[in-house]
């Protein structure tokens, strides 16, 4: 047996993954998109093989690499007459009796929508004339569509010399039209040559625009008449229409010119354009009355471009702003409205992508229902249909009519070749085909493989690699076609590989009978521990031994999590720098912890992790060595003598042996005996010292609780929940209304609070503290908040006090340092800084009101840092100089980075990561009051990783932070009530600080007017 997703061998010792099928959406974040239901018609061989990304929010682009502007490539300035058609007034010109009149009776327009990368919902041409305009109607175009005609009639200028300016515009709404919409193309023309195009039947054809290969409009042809006016011409004409001048021109002017700063964004990739967009179209909702008809266009336009900035930061977690925009945009418009149909698509797009970064299920449903009405109610040719389908494919919705027909996505390859290809040539031209699913081009890489075997001989160093890679080959086209011969040839395949490493660096031994899943078994157990192939080749070893072992329930599971987690701490442990191992963290699985740990409850084992600090004594050594192993192997040319291959496998195993030798001299120093070795359960116990940890998980299999007391062995509790209604709870929480809120909090006492009570009595006594170890999705439910919200119901925090750790090693480490007698306060307060477009009144009056609530000297030495002084600089140096803390400023969550989370100074961030690289070591206690502090990142489940934790991790004893925004008025009431309780006897002890921020949640308790949210917004961490 083997791996499906096993690497392609390449001798210069980056792998190519083998990944499954590419869908059409699937593309680096620098690549463009293919065109709706087609392909390139010249493909070629990707240069790039990583790992790629899907955005699923592109899915209304199409290829080409730039989007026209205007022909003349300038926006109208914001001091300009905007053209409108809503208000009629004569053009001033008259006409005289008998005089013929010139009526455009008829534009007809071609390729439309050709080169564009957003499509619009439709098309509109507008004609000008001696300071007045005309719009023709409003009209959609179809896939099947290359031409689009309005029949109706437009009034010309007498005069053969006077000049029209004609404008093709791409336009975002059906509905009422908040602006022009997207300039197409633009020309000026006088009515003799409009006369003699239309007589001579010489349609207008123009060139793509200047540096692009097709631009969309390719040619516009207008059919004029000459005739004398009479009382049934005048039912027909229709008179020009003047601009509009009037409260609306701020709006629709603001409108246009976002929109042409959008395209210009799209075609030069200059970021001022997308952030001036962005502030055009804020302004133009600003300005647009609540109850005016065009507000929903306001509202879709800024989701659009707020959309787009996500993309272009790649700040996947603000894709909640433009969902509850373009959820705003959706109220407005209400079943049959025209352009209902392209909101859903936008809304169900977006919460698809942030489906494919946070993994909420509610989202895919949300999306689902939408798409389907879409599919329900749009023609079927429209490309808002198109897109749905395509959505619905991607993302694995469902809709018994959701089938687009699939187009071929490359060329055949020719074997014509005399000589064989290289082995290298080959693996990237088995990903490609893989990438395509073209069964003829994969029997032809099959087929060039063998006549490869036939030229590298059994002698030759690059035979195992060729070997290697055809039975990944035919392990592909088993799982595809279902042939039990090509898996039969695959095996063989691989053990002729295998066969073939050479003497001493092979894996090779083991069990000579069994099953063939006990001998598969064995051989990714021997991968992992083969000591040679560097700790980075036996993690994902380690990896696979872990997905297949739990596939088929085979007994080695947990041991094979037990070797992942060793391996996943050496690895981690020669990696530089705290923010460098959590990006490393982020390529391998996200829950292997917490999976590891729902394995050994489900075979009744008690699972051990976090790993021992570093020995320092030997600590450059060991990193010079780790950096010396993960190095790539030598890369050497076909036909390099053996003896140079030889000398660098013998140089490799002696680099092993020293490094083995370091880690086992390490493990000799006093304290570090269980180095790059899990800690025994005895020493995580020191934990529950002053009361019992109740440790969540959450997997795929189960949700489990674990109450960990003092010198007792363990409880674990099966939870009446699972991992979907836990991650359709943590959206319930976070979008739902305020009157909502206490439902959301019922559920998560049945199903999660309430079990552990129920047990908890044997372990803890009422009103004693208990401290929750939440990992998974856990991280993001208010847990201490959870209760029966009912008249006489039972709530946690009536029965115990509660507060959080991060880790159980977090926590020990927190309790080791003795507690300093003197107490150095530093208040660091940040009303305004840079960037944000609100201040906070209270702060200055926050950092006045702490002070007064302290002890006085000499108990206290207090220092006092307002706005104008409160610097970066001077911030650290405070953190650094003083034990006792309180943060009252912005504070700002960086979900894709969190060692970027950080408070907000008055000229840079105080990031997350300048905190962890700060001795707190001796620090007692912060008081964070900011928004968002202990927050936790969906992409790091196992150990939440937020600025109230980080200042825990960095040393500080006891921390207060939020889940949330926290308004000014809750943070005063709640500062006051807080240091009241904490100081009352005029002495300072960080270990009282979880029991003060109860009492001072239950003093408010009894407000009524103040919302349930910011209740109990404030949570403890820590002693």
């Amino acid at each position: 047996m083997h791996d499906a997703s096993a690497e392609f061998c390449k001798s210069d010792g980056p792998i190519v993954s083998n990944s499954t099928l590419l869908p059409l959406l699937v593309h680096h974040f620098s690549d463009h998109p293919p065109p709706l239901g087609e392909g390139p018609s010249h493909p070629e061989l990707p240069q790039d093989l990583g790992q790629t990304n899907i955005v699923i929010s592109e899915m209304l682009q199409v290829v080409n690499n730039s989007v026209p502007d205007p022909l003349d490539d300038t926006l109208q300035a914001l001091g300009g007459e905007p053209s409108h058609p809503e208000q009629h007034q004569d053009s001033g010109e008259t006409h005289a009796a008998g005089v013929p009149q010139v009526v455009i009776t008829a534009i007809r327009a071609t390729n439309l929508t050709l080169g564009l990368r957003r499509i619009p919902v439709s098309f509109h041409v507008a004609v000008q004339a001696d300071g007045a305009e005309f719009r023709t109607s409003n009209k959609p175009v179809h896939v099947d569509q290359a031409i689009l005609e309005w029949n109706e009639c437009i009034l010309l200028p007498c005069d053969p010399s006077s000049i029209i300016r004609v404008t093709v515009y791409a336009s975002f709404e059906l509905g009422p039209m908040l602006c022009q919409g997207e300039v197409l193309r633009t020309f000026e023309i006088s009515v003799r040559e409009l006369l003699d195009r239309s007589g001579n039947s010489h349609p207008i054809v123009f060139q793509p625009e200047q540096g692009e290969v097709v631009s969309p409009c390719t040619s516009l042809f207008m059919t004029l008449e000459q005739r004398l006016p009479d009382e049934k011409d005048a039912a027909v004409l229709c008179s020009l229409n003047t601009l509009a001048a009037g409260d609306m021109d701020a709006l629709m002017l603001r409108t246009d010119a976002g929109h042409g700063l959008l395209a210009r964004y799209r075609r030069m990739q200059n970021r001022r354009d997308l952030d001036q967009s962005i502030n055009h179209f804020e302004h133009a909702l600003d300005i647009c009355p609540m109850d005016h008809p065009c507000r929903p266009a306001a509202l879709f336009n800024l989701a659009t471009a707020k959309l787009i900035n996500c993309q272009a930061n790649e700040t996947y977690p603000d894709l909640d702003i433009p969902i509850s925009v373009f959820q705003d945009a959706l109220r407005l418009r209400p079943t049959g409205h025209p352009d209902r149909p392209i909101t859903q698509l936008h809304l169900a797009i977006v919460l698809l992508s942030r489906f494919a970064k946070r993994g909420f299920q509610a989202d895919v449903d949300a999306a689902e229902e939408l798409l389907s009405e879409v599919l329900d109610v749009c023609h079927a040719n429209s490309h808002i249909r198109r897109a749905a389908l395509l959505a619905i494919e991607t993302s694995g919705c469902k809709h018994p009519t959701a089938s687009i027909n699939a187009h071929e996505l490359g060329q055949e390859w020719s074997a014509a070749s005399m000589l064989p290809l290289s082995p290298n040539q080959l693996a990237h031209r088995t990903t490609w085909c893989l990438e395509r699913d073209d069964p003829r081009a994969l029997d032809e890489v099959i087929s060039l493989h063998y006549d490869a075997l036939g030229y590298y001989s059994s002698a030759h160093a690059r035979r195992g690699q060729l070997v290697c890679n055809l039975s990944l080959v035919l392990h592909a086209c088993f799982e595809r076609r279902g042939n039990a011969e090509d898996l039969d040839q695959a095996i063989a395949l691989q053990r002729e590989a295998l066969a073939l490493r050479p003497v001493g660096l092979d894996g090779t031994g083991g069990p000579g009978e069994g099953t063939d899943l006990n001998v598969a078994m064995h051989h990714f157990e021997a991968a992992a521990n083969f000591v040679p192939g560097g700790l980075l080749g036996r993690l994902r070893a380690s990896l696979r031994w872990v997905r297949h072992a739990g596939q088929h329930r085979h007994y080695t599971e947990l041991e094979a999590y037990g070797t992942s987690m060793q391996l996943m701490d050496a690895y981690m442990c020669a990696t530089a720098s705290v923010s460098s191992r959590h990006r490393a963290m982020k390529d391998f699985p996200r829950m292997l912890a917490v999976n590891a740990a729902s394995c050994a409850l489900r075979g009744g084992d008690d699972y051990h992790m976090d790993p021992d600090d570093n020995a320092a004594a030997l600590m450059k050594r060991f990193r010079e060595l780790s950096s010396l192993l993960d190095r790539p192997p030598v890369s050497h040319t076909e036909g390099a003598p053996s003896v140079n291959v030889e000398a660098e496998n013998t140089r490799y195993r002696r680099l092993v042996e020293d490094w083995n030798g370091v880690v086992e001299e390490i493990r000799k120093i006093e304290g570090f005996s269980r180095f790059l070795l899990p800690p025994v359960f005895a020493d995580l116990q020191e934990a529950a010292r002053d009361g019992p940890i109740i440790m969540l998980i959450a997997s795929q299999s189960s949700c489990d609780a674990i109450i960990i007391p003092y010198k007792q062995s363990p409880t674990s509790i099966r939870l009446p929940t699972n991992l979907e209604k836990l991650q359709t709870l943590v959206v319930k929480l976070q979008c739902t209304s305020r009157s909502a809120l206490p439902k959301a909090l019922m559920e998560l006492w049945d199903d999660v609070i309430r079990p552990v009570v129920d047990i908890l009595g044997g372990f803890a006594r009422q009103h004693s503290r208990i401290w929750w170890c939440p990992t998974s999705v856990f991280n993001f439910l208010p847990l201490h908040a959870a209760g029966e919200y009912r008249k006489d119901g039972q709530f946690l925090s009536q029965l115990y006090i509660s507060s959080y750790t991060p880790s159980l090693a977090a926590l020990i480490k927190a309790r080791t340092h003795d507690r300093s007698l003197s107490v150095s306060f530093a208040a660091i307060g940040q009303d305004h800084p840079p960037g944000v477009s609100f201040t906070l009144d209270c702060v200055e009056r926050e950092l006045e009101l702490v002070r007064s609530l302290l002890p006085p000297l000499p108990t206290v030495s207090f220092t006092k840092i307002t706005s104008v002084d409160a610097t970066r600089s001077r911030a650290l140096h405070a953190l650094q100089d003083n034990t006792w803390l309180h943060f009252s400023c912005h504070g700002t969550q960086n979900y894709e980075d969190p060692f970027n989370s950080a408070f907000l100074m008055r000229d840079q961030p105080l990031s997350l990561l300048d905190i962890t690289q700060t001795d707190l070591s001796r620090h007692e206690f912060a008081f964070l009051s900011a928004c968002d502090t202990a927050a936790g990142d969906p992409s790091t489940p196992d150990e939440v990783i937020h600025l109230a934790a980080g200042l825990q991790f960095a040393g500080v004893k006891s921390v207060v932070g939020t889940l949330w925004k926290v308004t000014d008025a809750t943070v005063q009431r709640l500062v006051e009530e807080f240091y009241k309780n904490f100081c009352k006897d005029g002495k300072m002890n960080s270990k009282r600080a979880a029991q003060a921020l109860h009492q001072a949640v239950h003093s408010l308790a009894s407000d009524k007017d103040m919302a349930l949210d910011q209740r109990i917004v404030f949570v403890h961490i820590g002693i």
